[in-house]
């Protein structure tokens, strides 16, 4: 599985919304890398992002399975999802909700995406070994 946008490049937002469903049933690995990229922000505002998992791409959990850090500013944010423990979930994808405070307009304002990567079953297992050395 290569990057697959959960959320399209240069994607604006001014209020809570989903992203489509991706089907990850296939990845050799149940590891992912997320990428949030925030491209433009107005300041005094806030975007929380979280992925939600499904079994079935229509009924979706109620908690989400990761939620990145709430974000402010521009950047790149990581993380790793780790689907091992859910094997019946084929599908994720992501909600976002923006808040807006202070002076101007109280509409919020993001551009920003969202990948996901599968992280390859032999670069898991050189990590594990690594870290078991160290161990």
């Amino acid at each position: 599985m290569s990057d697959t946008f959960l959320v399209p490049e240069k994607t604006v937002v001014s209020a809570k919304g989903d992203g489509e469903a991706v089907n990850v049933r296939s990845a050799a690995s149940r590891v992912f890398l997320l990428n949030l990229t925030i491209s433009n922000i107005v300041e005094q505002e806030s975007l929380d992002v979280a992925i939600y998992g499904s079994a079935d791409g229509a009924a979706w959990d109620s908690k989400p399975l990761i939620t990145f850090p709430q974000k402010f500013y521009r950047g790149e944010h990581p993380v790793l999802l780790d689907l091992s423990a859910h094997p019946n979930l084929n599908f994720v994808r992501a909600h976002w909700e923006v808040n807006r405070w202070g002076r101007g307009t109280e509409i919020p304002m993001f551009e920003f995406h969202l990948t996901i990567k599968e992280v390859p079953p032999e670069i898991l297992k050189e990590a594990t070994a690594e870290a078991k050395a160290l161990a």
